[in-house]
């Protein structure tokens, strides 16, 4: 079957509708999300996963996915607006986006936003259609031993990429694998880490998991911190931009699309990266720097497209490899086994309809981001002016009951409350979560993969070096590790990483 016949199918999938009707609701609720500020994608996805187990796998990865990509067009509104970032890949946007609102120029930075995302969105989809057939053809030639090595150098990539100390990462990921050993093992059939607690026998739940480390840790931070309300800019008219604003966009939007793509691509990168990128790009090829920090529209609409293509690109390595990109991702990742569908090189052959279903769907919500976004500034400015104290109590109640209802289990909401407090400390100590999570979800491929392959070597560990693709991939994560304990690398990292957080 050829590509026509897979996106014409696939829209057969995504056009029926439930399906378009969840995602609707995906990114509406992603929208939503993004504006206000404090939970986040992640935590969102992680609270409503539980409502995805009663509908089919097709139409709960297209809500969830809506969430995250609707998410990065919600988090430009109140970066805009009030000046405080309503998603971490918005950070860069508050910096130009909040000055053209002061002065009175809201609606272009907010039309600029919303058309950078749409376009970057629809080139990144084209990208995915393109680029995730023949991936998944070559990963068809993956092993055991490949597969290990894979999932060592994505875990290796991610925890590189952290955004704070990587050996505080690296200590993540060994408890992400170690909690997701727990329960019956898959050959020996003996418990292992049950403490006795016959609940734990089937395992550490991911939803539980997820909705504490990013959902209740959320909560306890925000309600800890008192969100502090910015000015909220009401006065928006103009929305869409005129021509000056294209002529100072146009290669701006197009250069952030391409490098968010190549960067949501890479485990680690994803949409925060890219859109810091993508702003530095302009600001050094700009030929008016100076302007940046001070109300340039090119510093809204390269961040803003970036961000965007990093999100859609980032389902490439999931639904081609199996391996998770970023912590969005994870959750996705665990959505779909929950449901029992292994995402990989032979996804797309089993499942085309969910592949296909999934990726036009994508085409389907950028649409209706656009057609969402713009008339309903008006309402996301009053939601804006919504103190968080009225807000966590209903999050909080819709996680309780959501942890409960999924194997109606008090073990569950227990598990849900010790991993947020959990998650809560961590983040106070600057550990993070997302290293965690993603080896939550990577661990039993990693520990299968390996078990399949020192049976298939006959316990020999000199598999993985002597076969060319596992050899290259350790070789990477190997090389990855070194470069970190250089005190050159080691100064350069630190030094972009305190760079990010000056600006956010």
């Amino acid at each position: 079957m050829d590509l026509t016949d897979n996106i014409l199918n696939g829209f057969a999938v995504a056009l029926q509708w439930h399906n378009l009707l969840f995602c609707f609701v995906g990114v509406l609720i992603g929208t939503l999300i993004g504006v206000l500020p404090g939970l986040g994608p992640v935590g969102a996805m992680s609270i409503l996963l539980p409502i995805t187990f009663g509908i089919s796998p097709v139409t709960a990865i297209i809500m969830l996915s809506g969430i995250y990509y609707g998410a990065q067009y919600g988090g430009s509104t109140t970066s805009i607006l009030v000046g405080i970032p309503g998603e971490a890949a918005s950070v860069v946007t508050t910096i130009d986006g909040h000055q053209m609102a002061l002065q009175g120029r809201a609606g272009p930075a907010l039309g600029i936003a919303a058309f950078g995302s749409f376009i970057a969105g629809t080139l990144s989809i084209v990208g995915l259609m393109l680029l995730a057939p023949p991936l998944a053809s070559l990963a068809l030639r993956f092993g055991p031993p490949e597969y290990f090595a894979l999932m060592v150098t994505g875990l290796v990539i991610l925890t590189y990429l952290a955004q704070k100390s990587m050996p505080k990462s690296l200590m993540m990921a060994g408890v992400g694998v170690l909690l997701s050993v727990v329960g019956l093992d898959t050959m020996t059939g003996l418990p292992r880490f049950t403490m006795g607690v016959p609940d734990l026998l089937d395992g550490v739940g991911i939803a539980p998991l997820a909705m504490g480390l990013f959902g209740i840790s959320e909560i306890l931070l925000n309600v800890e911190k008192t969100i502090k309300q910015g000015v909220v800019v009401s006065n928006v008219k103009n929305l869409l931009p005129n021509r000056a604003d294209w002529k100072a966009s146009a290669m701006p939007i197009v250069r952030g699309s391409i490098s968010g793509f190549l960067l949501g691509i890479l485990p680690g990168g994803g949409a925060v990266l890219a859109s810091f990128i993508s702003y530095g790009m302009e600001k050094r090829l700009s030929k008016t720097p100076e302007q940046f920090g001070h109300g340039a529209i090119a510093g809204v609409a390269a961040p803003e497209a970036a961000n965007n293509a990093a999100a859609q690109a980032a389902f490439i390595p999931l639904l081609t490899l199996g391996v998770p990109a970023n912590a969005v991702m994870g959750i996705l990742l665990g959505a779909l086994m929950i449901h029992g569908i292994t995402p990989g090189p032979m996804m797309i052959e089993k499942n085309p309809e969910l592949f296909w279903g999934t990726v036009t769907s994508m085409y389907l919500g950028n649409i209706m981001l656009l057609v969402l976004n713009l008339p309903l500034i008006g309402l996301w400015v009053r939601l804006l002016r919504v103190q968080y104290a009225v807000l966590f109590p209903l999050i909080l109640f819709i996680a309780l009951i959501g942890a409960y209802v999924i194997n109606s289990s008090e073990n569950d909401l227990y598990l849900m409350l010790f991993f947020g407090v959990v998650g809560y400390l961590m983040r106070k100590f600057e550990y993070e979560p997302a290293p965690l999570i993603l080896a939550f979800v990577l661990g039993p491929i990693l520990e299968d993969s390996l078990r399949q392959s020192l049976i298939i070597s006959g316990g020999s560990m000199a598999i993985f070096v002597s076969r060319p693709i596992s050899a290259g991939f350790l070789f990477v994560a190997a090389l990855l590790l070194l470069s970190a304990l250089l005190p050159g690398v080691r100064q350069k990292r630190n030094q972009l990483v305190e760079a990010a957080d000056e600006d956010a």
